[in-house]
């Protein structure tokens, strides 16, 4: 099974010091590329530096919806020169984030607007995030994709109505260890009914939002448990595990461009 995984954060505290064992996890659990991703702008150089670093290693690079009261034309021009780079495959982690709001609204719907921007000038897809601010982000989302836009939310947990909502903007869908969570993950879980598995892609989003059936492993989530999730996906679709995860592979290289 080749299984590609669109989000990790290298960056975030619980990965440090473990990166050489955790890439070797990954090839041993069949894991052929990995996206790091960039949320803010010092990450996004990490990540592309890191992505330097190791072959089967892409970046995104842009600034999450946290951190949008940092944005400045500086950060732009930053950034700008990091979408240039063939290894930096995204724009984002971006978009609208209304549950902790650690950035005013207006500074999340500026910033959001700016890498909307950056990703209808580069032609490189958004990675997106959104969390409690569905109207707001579907309305900039509906405008980008008339002017050309296109991308995955990432880390999709909602339900069917916001499923069906961003499918027929043409932004795809990426389903990570929360569709295990038979708790949390319910509407998710129902929401998998819709999805059309040619729009749909596998992310750990590690070290967060480990996999409920990877049983008891390391504490932290990461790459070589993504099985676990294409598992989940696969039962839940009526289909044997191989098929979906070439199916989703062969979406995360379409839309990121990524090599064999």
């Amino acid at each position: 099974m080749n299984l590609i995984d669109i989000g990790v954060n290298f960056h975030a505290s619980q990965l440090k010091g473990v990166t050489k064992d955790l890439l070797a996890r990954a090839a041993d659990a069949g894991v052929t590329h990995i996206l790091a991703t960039g949320t803010s702008l010092a990450s996004s150089k990490l990540a592309l530096e890191f992505a330097r670093r190791h072959p089967r290693v892409w970046a995104t690079a842009g600034v999450h919806p946290h951190t949008a009261k940092e944005y400045t034309v500086a950060t732009g021009d930053a950034l700008a020169a990091l979408w240039l780079d063939e290894r930096v495959v995204a724009v984002g982690e971006c978009g609208l984030d209304y549950n902790r709001m650690f950035s005013p609204a207006a500074a999340q719907r500026s910033s959001f607007e700016a890498q909307i921007q950056a990703s209808l000038t580069t032609g490189k897809p958004l990675f997106l995030h959104c969390r409690d601010a569905f109207e707001d982000f579907h309305a900039m989302l509906r405008e980008a994709a008339r002017a050309g836009a296109h991308g995955v939310v990432h880390c999709f947990t909602d339900g069917a109505g916001e499923a069906e909502a961003y499918l027929a903007l043409g932004f795809d869908l990426g389903i990570t260890g929360w569709v295990t969570d038979l708790a949390r993950g319910t509407a998710l879980r129902e929401a998998m009914r819709i999805i059309p598995i040619d729009r749909l892609h596998l992310e750990t989003d590690a070290p967060y939002l480990r996999p409920r059936n990877a049983g008891k492993t390391r504490p932290y989530n990461e790459p070589a448990l993504l099985p676990f999730v294409a598992r989940a996906v696969a039962e839940l679709k009526g289909l044997d595990v191989e098929t979906l995860a070439a199916q989703a592979s062969a979406n995360s290289r379409r839309l990121f461009r990524l090599p064999e």
